[in-house]
């Protein structure tokens, strides 16, 4: 029972491990790969923010053209770089090396993140970058602790503070000490994050809303047949319904004379 125990603990440690080593709650999303209007921003908002430094290399332009329902012109016209093609993968001009040496490693490729880390995952990541003058880009994250990336979005969400227990608001972790040990608080202190008034261009809804088109989106490039496969499954349903009904038919003639 113990070594049962064990591993189950073992196992949940992992899982914890692999999701970047934090215990910080995860919102809760929907992802919905048939919402092609917000399939459409969120290609929108990874072209203007995030294809600058990861790419979706599994994935092919003219795939998302066809499955998003874009035009291949105005897809070439605004999404696909003038060095490649619409057949092309969607790779990224900044070399590997140059990246390591800018960002400490390179920044990871896109295409699988949602299904390798959970939608929530980084709808919940891309939410929770905070001020953090003791980080070499001034910026850290409670889901990611001692993340490696700037965060781009910072003038659309504003500038967002730690804020301790105990401490008033507008103060950040950083300038707050325990009033016992004299130290700066802990992570485990300062769950809490608020946005500086008067920093962010989006209110708070239309926020969370460009980041969940966003992580809608990752989540369709991570697996861009399922939409397909959904309707094939409904299809699929209905014949079996249909393939039993002729198939009790066929029973009862085959074993009616049977006594």
């Amino acid at each position: 029972m113990k070594s049962a125990l064990g591993l189950v603990v073992a196992f949940v440690s992992s899982l914890t491990f692999a999701a970047g080593g934090s215990t910080y709650p995860l919102e809760q999303i929907e992802p919905d790969y048939l919402d092609k209007e917000s399939l459409q921003r969120g290609l929108a908002t990874y072209t203007h923010y995030c294809m600058g430094c990861h790419s979706l290399g599994y994935q092919r332009y003219e795939r998302t053209a066809t499955d998003l329902g874009i035009d291949p012109e105005i897809m070439i016209q605004a999404i696909v770089p003038s060095d490649k093609k619409i057949g092309d993968l969607g790779g990224i001009a900044m070399p590997p090396r140059a990246a390591a040496e800018w960002f400490g490693a390179p920044p990871p490729d896109l295409t699988l993140v949602a299904r390798k880390r959970s939608p929530e995952w980084v709808y919940t990541y891309m939410k929770t970058f905070y001020v953090d003058p003791t980080r070499p880009l001034g910026v850290n994250n409670k889901v990611f602790p001692k993340v490696g990336m700037p965060h781009v979005l910072e003038p659309l969400q504003g500038l967002q503070r730690a804020v301790c227990a105990g401490s008033m608001a507008g103060d950040d972790r950083i300038a707050q000490a325990d009033s016992g040990s004299g130290q700066p608080m802990t992570d485990s202190q300062c769950d809490s994050l608020e946005v500086v008034e008067g920093t962010a261009q989006l209110s708070a809804a239309e926020y969370d809303r460009l980041i969940y088109d966003l992580v809608n989106f990752l989540e369709y490039v991570g697996e861009p047949t399922k939409a397909r496969a959904h309707n094939i499954g409904i299809y699929v349903l209905l014949f079996l319904m249909l393939y039993f009904v002729f198939a009790y038919l066929l029973k009862r003639e085959y074993w009616k004379d049977v006594q």
